[in-house]
């Protein structure tokens, strides 16, 4: 490569001042890191929905739902260090339309905190939306708890028209933009950060 080359005749002809080496010295090195690190594709993490319903419950429409969420190495490694990760879900209804765009019905957002608490080697699990705290002894425990949506209030039956249809499509992603301000960089352009599951549709049945 023809940059390397003039790297390496100057500071062979040492007539580069060292300042400019050490710059070069650390943009190279900066993007061997990128090229080895931050981009490697790895196929033992990413976050899935695997299976959704809803169900009714005194003309309450419920969701039902199972996820599976594998975090990053690096991921883990911060969370262990003490940065609270932060999960979002993302809800969709769709009245489904033939002739014109689908009509959206209702979008709703749940967020939970994941934090490790190093005093009580304890993890928690703080719904962002409710309020609501629980307390794991393991991150196994406390991912699975995470991963299974169960009784979460959707929409009221009365507020749908019986005669036409509708569907609900579900998403989950890492907040990136929740991180720390000096680990929001590298989360930008690192595969280890980009967790995120593709959107999951069903008919919705009432």
């Amino acid at each position: 490569m023809e940059w390397m080359d003039s790297f390496m005749h100057l500071y062979k002809s040492n007539k580069a001042p060292k300042l400019l080496l050490g710059k070069l010295i650390f943009a190279v090195s900066l993007c061997a890191l990128m090229l080895i690190g931050f981009n490697k594709p790895s196929y033992s993490e990413g976050f899935r929905i695997l299976a959704a319903e809803t169900k009714i419950k005194d003309h309450l429409i419920q969701l039902e739902a199972n996820m599976d969420l594998k975090f990053s190495e690096d991921a883990l490694e911060a969370l262990r260090s003490g940065v609270p990760l932060i999960v979002l879900i993302n809800i969709e209804i769709y009245e489904d339309r033939n002739w014109w765009w689908d009509k959206s019905v209702a979008e709703l957002e749940q967020g939970y905190l994941l934090l490790y608490h190093a005093l009580s080697e304890k993890y928690i699990i703080h719904n962002l939306n409710s309020g609501a705290q629980q307390n794991f002894i393991s991150l196994n425990t406390a991912l699975f708890s995470l991963s299974n949506i169960r009784d979460f209030p959707l929409i009221d039956k009365n507020l749908l028209d019986t005669d036409e249809n509708y569907y609900v499509r579900l998403r989950t992603y890492l907040d990136i933009e929740s991180l720390p301000a000096p680990m929001r960089p590298i989360a930008y352009i690192s595969s280890q950060w980009q967790l995120q599951s593709d959107w999951f549709s069903w008919p919705l049945k009432y």
